[in-house]
């Protein structure tokens, strides 16, 4: 049996679905057709050569899923210990082209961050995003995927041009966000694996300013995706990172230093535009569907705000996002969950 998050105005209610109540029109109500839709919500997959099978079979059930009309993925295209070869990040670039629809990605550590351990290869980590941005970014204007859409990039706005990775772009008045914001503290932890050296006392200039220049260019692409849903009078924001924040540790621990300044900046955002915004990330592998502002103490509760957390690694399931703009809560949330072939019945 399916599970649903229905997220009625302020709250998110679970709710058991049972096989009638799942028919489409359920869903799409006659008033909401031609604006209701859906889209995939995948990350951290797929993680070693055991799962490339299993994650051919998630491609295959998103494509025969007529209501999907894109697909995003939180980040970390391989496992953390997994080397970080070029034709590795190939083969998962030619893997996720196989989706029929447009796929939107944002980087993950595991993919450029964590390419320092030895494990990995001790590759330079500033090298690895290079090729990183190269190959799953070649157009600027245009998401990869089975059928490209147009997005805008960052690297259009000056003083940016490096973040080609960050992009938006709006669908039946609802719009959505890349932001390139990863874990391993959002790449304040030291690159030990390439620079034995490095370290959170003596650290290395260019991790320093690399995490600098990025952290500036989240936030300002935060407003950018803001200001143009309310220019736009969006119905609601849906933003990706690979990063989980760690909403649950205090403000001023040092674990969560690398996404302070961002999470902080966000929150001002979503308490300004007052609609529904979700934030979707990877990192710590579970399904979860929560309201992490409404714990922060000495701030205002932010109930138009909801996390989601992605399946990962080693579960090769999906999240099936339907968008319903018409409604008070806009995104309601769907697990797919997908037969393990290693499981006999």
């Amino acid at each position: 049996m399916k599970i649903l998050l229905l997220l009625l105005g302020l709250v998110a209610i679970p709710y058991q679905l049972s096989h009638a109540d799942s028919q489409e029109n359920r869903f799409y109500p006659s008033r909401l057709k031609g604006e209701a839709f859906s889209f995939a919500l995948i990350g951290d997959l797929p993680y070693g050569d055991d799962q490339v099978a299993r994650f051919d079979k998630l491609v295959e059930n998103v494509n025969r899923d007529p209501r999907v009309k894109f697909v995003l993925h939180t980040g970390d295209i391989k496992g953390g210990g997994e080397r970080c070869d070029d034709e590795r990040i190939l083969a998962r670039f030619r893997q996720y082209q196989q989706f029929t629809r447009a796929f939107v990605y944002t980087p993950g550590d595991n993919e450029w961050t964590d390419c320092h351990r030895v494990s990995n290869g001790s590759f330079n980590p500033l090298e690895r995003l290079a090729f990183l941005r190269q190959v799953f970014f070649s157009d600027p204007d245009r998401s990869s995927g089975g059928h490209p859409i147009f997005v805008h990039s960052q690297a259009r706005m000056p003083g940016f041009e490096t973040f080609i990775e960050n992009v938006w772009f709006q669908r039946a008045g609802v719009v959505f966000g890349t932001v390139h914001v990863v874990g391993s503290n959002n790449d304040l932890k030291p690159w030990l694996g390439f620079d034995p050296a490095d370290s959170v006392d003596n650290p290395r200039a260019d991790r320093i300013a690399e995490f600098e220049q990025r952290r500036d260019a989240a936030i300002a692409w935060l407003d950018q995706i803001f200001d143009q849903a309310e220019r736009h009078n969006a119905k609601g924001v849906f933003l990706v990172m690979q990063a989980n924040p760690r909403f649950d540790l205090p403000e001023d621990d040092p674990a969560r230093a690398g996404f302070k300044d961002i999470i902080d900046h966000l929150r001002a955002r979503v308490a300004d535009f007052g609609k529904p915004v979700v934030l979707a990330h990877g990192d710590f592998h579970e399904y979860l569907v929560d309201k992490p502002f409404d714990s922060f103490e000495d701030n205002p509760r932010l109930p138009n705000f909801t996390r989601v957390q992605t399946f990962g690694s080693p579960r090769v399931n999906w999240i099936k996002v339907h968008v319903l703009p018409n409604t008070s809560a806009v995104f309601l949330f769907e697990q797919q969950i997908l037969a393990d072939p290693s499981v006999q019945n």
